[in-house]
C-alpha cells in the first residue's frame, strides 16, 4: 500500500532507542515527522540524524516530535548513534525505531510486502525505498510525504518551511504561495467564501485574479 497526503498514517507498536513505544499514542496532539534510513552506517544519513539532532529545538517550537527508522537492531543504533555524536557534533536525541521486522517499513509502502529475513544481510540498496519523510498532523493525518534518493541529503529547513505553511493552514485556513517564507504575504485558501474571507479579513485583501487573494501573514 502507498500512502499519500490525506491517508492515516498507520498506527504500529515499535521498538526504540526510547523504549516501547505506540505510534499514534506517542503522537498525541502534538505533529510528528516520520523519517525512513535504508539502513544504520550510512554515510548521508548519518548527516541527517546529526542535523535533526541539531534543530530539534525548530521542531520542539512547533510542537512537532521527531522519530527516526531504520531496519537494523537497537545495539546498532547504538553504535551508529556513537559514531553521529562523533562526527556530527550530536547525537540523536529522539527516537529511533528498529523495524527489524519490517513491519512499519511495510505498513507505510517503503518496502515491499514480502521482505523477509536477517535485516542485517540486507544492502542499503536493497532498502533504497526507506529515505522517506511523513508530516503526520495531531489528528493522525498526512500532510506531507517526501521521498529522497541515498545519495541526497534531505533539506530539512524545507521540511520545517512546509510545516510551517500546514500550520497556518489549520489554524487560520491559509495557504501560501510559491518560495514562501515565514513573514511573506499568504493566500487565504479557496473553499473560504468571500464572505468568509470579509469576516476574517475586514481590511480586504489583494485580488490580481478572482481565485488569489493575498493577504499579509497573521
Amino acid at each position: 500500500m502507498t500512502l499519500t497526503i490525506g491517508n492515516i498514517a498507520p498506527d504500529f507498536e515499535a521498538m526504540t532507542t526510547h523504549g516501547p513505544i505506540k505510534f499514534h499514542e506517542w503522537i498525541g496532539d502534538s505533529w510528528a515527522v516520520l523519517f525512513s534510513h535504508p539502513r544504520d552506517f550510512t554515510p548521508v544519513c548519518t548527516t541527517e540524524l546529526g542535523h535533526m539532532a541539531r534543530i530539534k529545538p525548530e521542531f520542539d517550537r512547533r510542537s512537532v516530535k521527531i522519530i527516526g527508522l531504520s531496519t537494523d537492531p537497537l545495539h546498532n543504533h547504538a553504535k551508529w548513534s556513537e559514531d553521529i555524536a562523533n562526527t556530527q557534533g550530536t547525537a540523536p536525541n529522539y527516537p529511533l525505531i528498529a523495524d527489524t521486522d519490517y513491519a512499519v517499513s511495510k505498513a507505510y509502502g517503503m518496502l515491499p510486502g514480502d521482505t523477509a529475513g536477517d535485516p542485517t544481510e540486507r544492502t542499503p540498496a536493497e532498502n533504497a525505498t526507506l529515505r522517506n519523510v511523513f508530516v503526520i498532523a495531531p489528528d493522525k493525518v498526512i500532510m506531507l510525504v517526501l521521498v529522497y534518493p541515498m545519495t541526497t541529503g534531505r533539506n530539512f529547513d524545507e521540511v520545517l518551511r512546509v510545516i510551517d505553511s500546514l500550520q497556518l493552514l489549520t489554524t487560520h485556513g491559509l495557504a501560501t504561495p510559491a518560495q514562501w517564507r515565514q513573514g511573506d504575504d499568504v493566500i487565504i485558501a479557496p473553499w473560504v467564501s468571500d464572505d468568509q474571507a470579509r469576516q476574517l479579513y475586514p481590511d480586504g485583501w489583494k485580488s490580481p485574479l478572482p481565485y488569489l487573494r493575498i493577504v499579509p501573514s497573521p
